[in-house]
């Protein structure tokens, strides 16, 4: 339980999760690892802009829920039955 009247300053960055372009960190860097390997490593350049598009989506996607790709990891983590 909180005292009445007394209240702590939180700053924004330790509440909000880590965003990279828009998108968080961890799909930014997936994203960009698989952009780089078949864009540039197996010059596929008309992968480029498959890329963009799914950036620009995960980042519509993340501005409406910072958190939507963390519910995804963990549905697809989730056991789809539980014996008993």
């Amino acid at each position: 339980m909180a005292t009445p009247g007394y209240r702590i300053k939180l700053h924004h960055s330790l509440v909000a999760p880590m965003m990279l372009a828009g998108v968080p960190r961890q799909f930014a860097i997936l994203n960009g690892t698989l952009c780089a390997a078949l864009v540039l490593g197996l010059h596929a350049f008309y992968l480029l802009p498959l890329f963009i598009i799914v950036h620009l989506i995960a980042a519509m996607m993340a501005k409406k829920d910072p958190y939507f790709f963390d519910v995804i990891l963990r549905q697809i983590k989730k056991k789809k039955f539980y014996r008993v």
